[in-house]
């Protein structure tokens, strides 16, 4: 009872409710970096993103000159510019606790390929070495590293969910973003045919290959549609964005949504 009374007058009043569902708030101070897709494409995503991390009791912290974390120039073969944003980056976050981002492929990016960008450079890889450990993904971070499950979401809708290529196989996430999902009120999760196969969109994949591209989104879509979901979340908001496209051209009835939002619905 005193420990409540404590939290009741120390706690600002849109943690109280949360603190019902889960005593495990965190006071932890967290560095976020919102990807280009989503600044450019979806702000209300990085929105609710900064909601659910505050209602986990995280004191976010957002650096305005951030950029580009550099996987597209690096896919493509550019290099020499990649380090340029990556130098950017390491300067930006050199300094955080802890550093989250609601996308598994830009933090897998980070995590796996820095390494790579910099492995002639002594200085910055030892920065690299210090930074890519205080890195992780949204769903990650929620589950395994604050182990917080629930936030009173609610969302009354058959969902499906989309496991972005590099959110599956490049940063190791599957279970984290479901075990959100199945603590959401009035959801119901409903798996897909050939979950793990890629979307079709894989960067400039998508515009260097469109036909071959447009099919397999199709093939997703057709997938996604089969299990009589209205929705189809995802971790990854370039996914997403190839799929709407899609779903838009050919004005379906299904709808696409990051987690973030998802998890953001009823507070």
């Amino acid at each position: 009872m005193c420990h409540f009374l404590i939290s009741f007058l120390n706690t600002p009043c849109n943690l109280i409710l949360f603190s019902i569902f889960s005593p495990k708030l965190t006071s932890m101070k967290v560095d976020i970096f919102i990807p280009c897709f989503i600044d450019q494409f979806y702000p209300e995503t990085a929105a609710n993103f900064i909601k659910v991390l505050e209602k986990a009791g995280c004191n976010v912290q957002y650096n305005p000159e951030q950029t580009c974390c550099g996987q597209p120039s690096f896919n493509s073969g550019y290099w020499k510019e990649t380090r340029t944003l990556a130098t950017k980056f390491l300067h930006i976050f050199k300094e955080a606790e802890v550093i989250v981002s609601p996308s598994a492929s830009c933090t897998g990016f980070v995590k796996n390929y820095y390494k790579k960008v910099f492995e002639e450079d002594k200085k910055q890889l030892k920065l690299v070495e210090e930074i890519t450990p205080k890195i992780f993904e949204f769903s990650d971070f929620l589950v395994n590293h604050l182990k917080i499950i629930e936030f009173g979401s609610v969302f009354n809708h058959k969902v499906t969910y989309h496991d972005s290529c590099a959110g599956l196989r490049e940063y190791g996430i599957k279970e984290e973003p479901r075990i959100l999902l199945s603590h959401v009120q009035g959801l119901e999760l409903i798996e897909m045919d050939d979950l793990t196969t890629c979307c079709g969109f894989g960067g400039t994949f998508a515009a260097k290959f469109h036909a071959i591209s447009t099919a397999m989104t199709e093939q997703k879509v057709e997938h996604a549609m089969d299990t009589g979901a209205e929705y189809i979340i995802s971790t990854d908001s370039s996914c997403l964005m190839s799929i709407e496209s899609y779903i838009r051209k050919q004005k379906l009835p299904i709808k696409t949504m990051h987690l973030a939002d998802l998890l953001a619905a009823g507070f």
